[in-house]
């Protein structure tokens, strides 16, 4: 039918409506011309297929302990020695071997047997060891000093898997050196069968240990599947909080921009009050006050107190949006021609704000995610020993200098999460930017 032949309101819905289904194609054509919004994109879709699948594609339990791999480094599967550690080496009745210089006898990494000869004149033995990345010219690490006719010593200081250079001195009552030897060991990874973990074993010489492609932490717990168990956490209240939130800032700003009047600026008092709070001292009175019970992950008292602190913000910015909407020409329109005030809201105001909407939803889960990770950092975010990024940040941080893929690889997660976010929205505001609705 000819517009011309249909009712005014009739003709001004229908340009509304056409204009509004084209509105969101064109912003998505938009977004699939910008290379970076599309390669943020897909990296936001790996990212969470990867904490929803990952653990069913690495089924470790987070909580499960590798006593006998506390704090490892990124390791693949491998085999180790079991030791009988328990008795004194060398013992008194236990001859030694004649040698002509420093040797190892046994060398694995929960001991290193080494045995040398006596030296004529000597008064005293020095033992050294240094890693074989330190400068040659370095003697390394004093071990232990001997006196003769002591002449063997078991090593068990922090032994790991690599090349080891130990080198002894035999010196006279001057401290003159008489005799000098080096010896290059590579201890074989071995466990001790008085570990908590090996002591109910059935007799054997070999132990397969699994890998830990990320290693472990400084309580033997696999990293990678903490990793997206801790994931799975702060990506939940990173994307579940901002959604409550900026919904309930959405029907309070719509209610207070259309009520208007006294009750506006009551309802606009509250949302500056909340607002003037400061945010973080807030948050941490409040998870202080809360508290949390035995076997309560903290979870529950996290989401309340971003989302009682969080409303306001979008409440401002959808009450400032809808009043510069109903004045717009064909509010009016519509409004003159009788259109209801459900109407002009379902019609004409939502769907004009979901775009301003849209993009505080994004920037909104970033920050979000960032407040959970700061306060699991101090302590007064999720409880140990359910996982998210900000508390595993938080364990490696005494660590930092001795095994530093504890805190690295949360570090990097939370990163990487925050700009992803933060460039899909920067990218959809400019998309939506390009093209006011009308």
């Amino acid at each position: 039918m000819n517009p011309q032949y249909l009712p005014r309101q009739w003709v001004i819905e229908e340009a509304i409506s056409t204009s509004s289904d084209r509105y969101w194609p064109t912003v998505w054509r938009r977004l699939r011309k910008d290379s970076q919004a599309m390669i943020s994109l897909t990296l936001l879709i790996l990212l969470i297929l990867s904490v929803l699948l990952g653990p069913l594609l690495w089924p470790v339990s987070p909580s499960q302990q590798y006593l006998n791999q506390i704090s490892q480094g990124p390791q693949g599967a491998t085999t180790a020695r079991i030791v009988e550690t328990g008795r004194l080496w060398p013992s008194h009745d236990q001859p030694l071997p004649p040698v002509d210089s420093l040797q190892a006898l046994d060398a694995h990494t929960e001991g290193v047997q080494l045995v040398w000869p006596a030296v004529e004149g000597a008064l005293r033995y020095q033992l050294y060891r240094r890693d074989s990345q330190s400068a040659a010219s370095s003697s390394g690490l004093p071990l232990a000093s001997f006196t003769p006719p002591q002449r063997a010593y078991e090593d068990r200081l922090n032994l790991r898997p690599e090349p080891f250079v130990y080198q002894l001195d035999a010196l006279d009552e001057t401290d003159q050196v008489l005799a000098s030897w080096k010896l290059s060991v590579t201890p074989e990874l071995a466990l001790s069968r008085y570990s908590a973990d090996l002591a109910n074993l059935p007799q054997a010489e070999t132990l397969a240990l699994p890998a830990h492609p990320l290693g472990t932490d400084h309580l033997g717990r696999d990293m990678l599947a903490r990793l997206l168990a801790g994931g799975q956490t702060s990506l939940f209240i990173g994307l579940v909080a901002p959604l409550v939130y900026i919904l309930i800032g959405v029907i309070y700003g719509a209610a207070s921009a259309l009520l208007g009047g006294r009750v506006d600026a009551i309802m606009m008092s509250v949302v500056d009050f909340v607002i003037a709070l400061p945010f973080l001292l807030f948050m941490i009175l409040f998870r202080v006050a809360v508290g949390t019970e035995p076997g309560d992950s903290g979870i529950t008292a996290m989401l309340v107190a971003l989302i009682a602190l969080g409303w306001p913000s979008p409440a401002r910015l959808v009450r400032g949006e809808i009043l510069k909407l109903r004045e717009m020409p064909y509010v009016e329109a519509s409004r003159l021609m009788g259109a209801r005030k459900r109407h002009l809201i379902l019609r004409h105001l939502l769907p004009n704000i979901m775009g301003s909407v849209l993009v505080t939803f994004t920037f909104a889960i970033p920050s979000a995610i960032f407040t959970e990770a700061f306060l699991s950092f101090i302590g007064l975010g999720v409880v140990p020993p359910s996982p998210s990024w900000g508390s595993m940040c938080n364990d490696g941080l005494a660590r930092l200098l001795t095994q530093p893929h504890i805190m690295l690889f949360p570090a990097l997660a939370i990163s990487l999460t925050v700009l992803i976010f933060n460039l899909l929205g920067d990218s959809l505001r400019d998309a939506m930017a390009l093209e006011e609705k009308p």
